[in-house]
């Protein structure tokens, strides 16, 4: 196995997505990463020797109960308390990768040295990593500020041997995994339980996949608006360099480059057109896909710069001899992002879908539905209903999350982002939209068929050869559900033209 080091190096959206695709690789700690760790811990053990004033969360309780003091004696027990009675998020599962992702987002965070963890808590939670231990979690209940509280409290109950896991394609019990081990429950010393609990690792770890998915979706988008092109015998004018240039926003640039790139050497696209103009769907993908990848392109910076920061509280700097608390668990940058992101992801399924509905209209030569016999067949009619329903669903989960809010801990946290609720659905309309890029997909293909013998790009006609060995061209009417399915799990698979 190949090991990759937690250290105070920043992690990208790229390290990840190669941790991600790269199941054989093992995680350490570095030295540097365990000397910090260690370093904080010595010293808030000597600061609560010496401290004489209260410490939020360390020698008090929570929340609104921060004006309790706890001895010293209980203050391992007011950790497990917390990580047992903070265990709500309920729902549906969290997808392993997410779970994954959490894991690996906490132990960076943690190996930062600021928030005064032991050493062999951190090396546990890259003991489930490594292991394949993911521990149950559950989609709802975080009201992204006083961080992810329930669903992170799930996540790290079985570090004390209690909640469950899933391991070797099971869900169990987590006391019988760490007994397979031989790993001893974690006994929690002043803060950790805070330490573990207070964090934006859920809302991130939905952000990264959510961000690396629209990424993909982004150049899907660009290489189906270049098939739909091609088949509705499109316009190649809106493309031109001198167009982008005297309106320089870098989405635009790009995406018009691409699809430059993907009509060179096209038969189609070369012909002497009849119409002047196309539709907007058509003409304006720069600008639409353009500014939807400007809003990838921010959302992502705002992602790393979050992975790559300690978001617990309080926050101890040992050698300044400092213990803050503050706000760092509050996740309104995410919130705020995540919503530019679901406008951005809703609007590439919102111009698929009306490029889809270009083709099967009837218009330029190509008969209604897509098929040589309509009437007799429905031919492509139902599709483009299927992809209509998840662009009204995508538009409806972009409702903004972030101006939100529902006092919470008896008014002590009176103003929450909800930036859990505005990261779990980017995962339902990323799905939305992969969808209604497969049904565009299998619309554009079918355009084509009705354009033979004409060629169009080489790298379009790859595209076309390695969709037809999957999906056949339709003659007649045939059961239709099984190839979205299949032109979805072509797309989930393979990368867009526009990226190789």
């Amino acid at each position: 196995m190949m090991d990759f080091q937690i250290s105070p190096a920043p992690l990208t959206l790229g390290k990840i997505a190669s941790l991600l695709a790269n199941r054989d690789v093992k995680l350490t700690l570095s030295e540097e990463s365990v000397a910090r760790i260690q370093r904080c811990r010595d010293y808030l053990n000597h600061k609560m020797q010496v401290a004489d004033t209260p410490i939020y969360g360390i020698t008090t309780g929570f929340g609104s109960l921060c004006n309790r003091s706890i001895s010293a004696g209980e203050l391992s027990t007011l950790q497990r308390n917390l990580v047992m009675s903070h265990a709500c998020s309920t729902g549906a599962e969290v997808a392993p990768e997410i779970v994954r992702l959490m894991l690996l987002l906490k132990a960076h965070s943690l190996s930062l040295g600021n928030s005064g963890v032991q050493v062999q808590t951190v090396k546990r939670i890259l003991d489930f990593y490594n292991h394949d231990v993911l521990p149950v979690v559950f989609d709802r209940g975080s009201l992204g500020a006083s961080g992810d509280l329930a669903p992170l409290a799930n996540l790290f109950l079985p570090l004390l041997g209690l909640g469950e896991v899933r391991f070797a394609g099971e869900r169990r019990p987590s006391g019988e995994v760490l007994k397979k081990f031989g790993w001893e429950a974690i006994e929690l010393q002043s803060k950790e339980g805070l330490a573990l609990l207070n964090g934006t690792q859920f809302m991130s770890a939905h952000g990264v996949h959510a961000v690396l998915q629209a990424q993909r979706l982004a150049d899907w988008a660009d290489s189906l608006a270049a098939l739909s092109l091609e088949g509705f015998d499109g316009r190649p004018e809106p493309f031109h360099p001198n167009i982008q240039a005297v309106r320089p926003h870098a989405g635009q640039a790009l995406v018009a480059s691409n699809i430059r790139s993907l009509l060179a050497g096209s038969e189609l696209i070369a012909r002497k057109k009849a119409h002047v103009q196309d539709p907007y769907s058509f003409r304006c993908v720069p600008q639409v896909h353009g500014a939807c990848r400007d809003a990838i392109f921010h959302v992502a910076k705002v992602v790393e710069t979050e992975i790559n920061s300690v978001t617990d509280n309080p926050t101890v700097w040992p050698d300044e001899d400092l213990v803050i608390s503050g706000g760092n668990f509050h996740g309104e940058p995410l919130a705020l992002a995540y919503d530019y992101l679901a406008l951005a992801i809703a609007e590439l399924a919102n111009i698929s879908e009306r490029r889809t509905a270009q083709l099967i209209l009837g218009l330029r030569n190509l008969p209604e539905f897509l098929v040589a016999n309509p009437g007799l067949n429905s031919g492509f009619m139902i599709p483009q209903y299927a992809a209509a329903a998840m662009v009204s669903q995508n538009k409806q989960l972009a409702t903004p999350a972030s101006v939100d809010s529902i006092v919470s801990s008896n008014g002590q946290e009176d103003l929450v982002s909800m930036g859990g609720n505005a990261a779990t659905r980017l995962l339902r309309m990323a799905d939305n939209t992969e969808r209604v890029l497969a049904i565009e997909l299998m619309n554009a293909a079918q355009a084509i068929e009705f354009r033979r013998p004409a060629k169009s790009a080489p790298k379009l006609e790859e595209l076309m050869k390695d969709y037809r060995s999957l999906v056949p061209a339709l003659d007649n009417d045939r059961v239709m559900y099984t190839e979205i399915e299949a032109s979805r799990e072509f797309i989930h698979t393979r990368t867009a033209p526009c990226a190789e």
